[in-house]
């Protein structure tokens, strides 16, 4: 009989476990972020597919959604401010995987009726229907983009309560989830449309997002259960604000710490100006409504006190030193084939996954602004790699080869420089036996110093970036008041979105190999600002504190978060 106890005891903590808020947002978020890893990967293939193998469309649809997502950042976080937390995530479910069902059914149709469509009144038909794809693609993004706010920015939040070392843990969990997500998701439709068809591919995506969408559904709505500080929401009406700014001392009853108690008195003049601008004044104050709020949501995010650590995040998007197809299509560039770019993405989902888990242990010992230092400076050694590489042997870098000359040779017409000539020889020599090759390009193709150097710089730095991500992320979480948590989310989404542009405008001005080194070198020269930028609001933050390890506030903080009901 004694021993039957603790086994009781233990199930019953399992199954608290499988049925918990927390754990159900696992699986919601699990289930979310499949879809749209396996509907943001086919849809490019899909564009590229329609459009006779060319970038075109896909150049379009990736322009239109970074745009969109800039201009109307502010607007979804502001309107995901001013509705229940239950609508927002129910109606941003629901529009994301219905424009998903509808655009994947759109592309079966077009597939398969491609020759009758383009032959209907000059083609324009055909064209329709890529505008169509390409709009509500991107409409589908911006509920996603509101989708993620909701959850991952404000529902985590709630759910782990006044607890930071919870909240840590489930910031890192979800953010493992994406990194698993992002592997496995690609390879399953990848598969699937390899072994079938692209028709069958947009299928399986959009039966997939039906059934989904029914389980996230029933799993908001238990976690909405579960959770009753999710039916209140400050900021919903406008006497909680007025009572919210008239007891400030209850936010230092919170547990908040000195850094961030004095965050809401910063937003003072933007929460007791909305109800300002909810006066009725006519047709054109009410069309000038969404630049309001766009400004307002910007002027509002530049009054965090977190406003140097947002824009330090950002910076990092500006950089050509990640996994995307530009870093790719110069690995192809130096030789490298398809199986061991799949390796080297691999190897980075893992260092993806040791920087969650190395955030949770630094966060514990040093405290979270000094886990953003740590994480910042061990991102940063690990990019000098990457600049070795620049120079190192093997490296295509050429400052005598304009970067523009590509650019001017196909506005021009005219033919293919000799420096051009030089980068794409060395490409193509294993596919043409007859192409005539100096002796002396041999050389570059049959030493991997240099790329390797590079990979191994950016495979290294994932760690410090992943870490540095999540320290930014519950920075934000937890110095943001809550009646301001959406809008200011999607400020950073747009400005994150903004440098990723920036990035891509980078790389048309100068797209040759032998530009790729001055790329690299811009990049690591963002990444270094971004973090000066970060340790600018670190040392206002604990001062000279910043470079003790574990200081006795820290200490201090600990003992009071053990004294929580805290899941490890």
């Amino acid at each position: 009989m004694d021993n039957s106890a603790p086994k009781r005891t233990c199930c019953e903590s399992v199954r608290d476990f499988f049925t918990s808020a927390k754990f159900l947002i696992y699986m919601g978020h699990a289930l979310s972020t499949w879809g749209d890893r396996m509907w943001n990967f086919a849809v490019a293939v899909f564009l590229v597919e329609l459009y006779g193998n060319s970038l075109l469309l896909t150049a379009v649809y990736g322009l239109v959604v970074a745009g969109s997502v800039l201009l109307l950042g502010a607007i979804i976080g502001d309107w995901v401010d001013k509705n229940p937390r239950l609508k927002v995530a129910q109606t941003s479910l629901l529009v994301q995987n219905s424009c998903v069902i509808v655009c994947g059914i759109l592309l079966m149709v077009v597939f398969n009726f491609k020759e009758q469509l383009a032959e209907l009144y000059n083609g324009w038909v055909l064209t329709t229907c890529y505008i169509l794809v390409i709009t509500i693609a991107n409409i589908a993004n911006l509920a996603s983009t509101a989708m993620s706010i909701t959850i991952q920015r404000d529902w985590v939040v709630v759910v782990a309560g006044q607890d930071s070392s919870k909240l840590a843990d489930m910031n890192a969990t979800v953010r493992i989830i994406d990194q698993l997500t992002n592997i496995l998701a690609p390879m399953l439709v990848g598969q699937i449309m390899a072994f079938g068809s692209h028709f069958i591919g947009c299928g399986f995506i959009s039966g997939w997002n039906l059934c989904s969408m029914c389980l996230e559904y029933a799993l908001l709505w238990k976690v909405y259960q579960k959770t009753p500080a999710l039916a209140s929401k400050a900021g919903q009406k406008e006497q909680q604000q007025e009572l919210r700014q008239l007891s400030p001392s209850k936010d230092s009853e919170s547990g908040q710490s000195p850094e961030e108690s004095f965050q809401p008195l910063m937003n003072d003049t933007s929460v007791v100006a909305k109800p300002e601008s909810t006066k009725q004044q006519g047709c054109c104050y009410q069309m000038a409504e969404p630049l309001r709020t766009l400004k307002a949501g910007w002027v509002a995010y530049y009054n965090q006190n977190i406003f140097f650590a947002g824009m330090s995040l950002a910076f990092l998007y500006m950089t050509v030193l990640g996994f995307d197809c530009i870093t790719t299509g110069y690995a192809y560039t130096q030789g490298l084939n398809g199986s061991v770019l799949s390796l080297l993405m691999g190897a980075s989902a893992v260092a993806g996954i040791c920087g969650t888990v190395a955030f949770t242990w630094i966060r514990k010992k040093c405290g979270l602004i000094r886990t953003g230092f740590i994480s910042g400076t061990a991102q940063l050694s690990c990019l000098v790699l990457c600049v070795v590489s620049v120079f190192a042997p093997g490296s295509p870098f050429d400052l005598s080869v304009s970067p523009f000359e590509d650019i001017y040779t196909h506005l021009i017409g005219e033919k293919m420089l000799p420096e051009a000539e030089h980068s794409l020889a060395s490409v193509l020599t294993g596919l043409n036996a007859t192409t005539a090759a100096p002796a002396e390009e041999v050389p570059p193709l049959q030493s991997y110093m240099s790329v390797s150097l590079l990979f191994a710089g950016v495979i290294a730095a994932r760690v410090g970036l992943w870490s540095f991500d999540l320290t930014v992320t519950q920075l934000i979480q937890e110095n943001v008041i809550e009646s301001e948590r959406g809008v200011i989310n999607g400020v950073q989404n747009s400005m994150n979105y903004l440098l990723d542009l920036l990035h891509f405008i980078m790389v048309i001005l100068a797209p040759n190999p032998e530009a790729f080194g001055l790329l690299v070198i811009i990049s690591v020269s963002f990444v270094a600002m971004g973090h000066m930028m970060y340790f600018g609001f670190a040392f206002k933050s604990l001062g000279s504190r910043l470079f003790l390890c574990c200081s006795p506030e820290q200490k201090v903080e600990t003992v009071d978060s053990l004294s929580l009901p805290t899941t490890v």
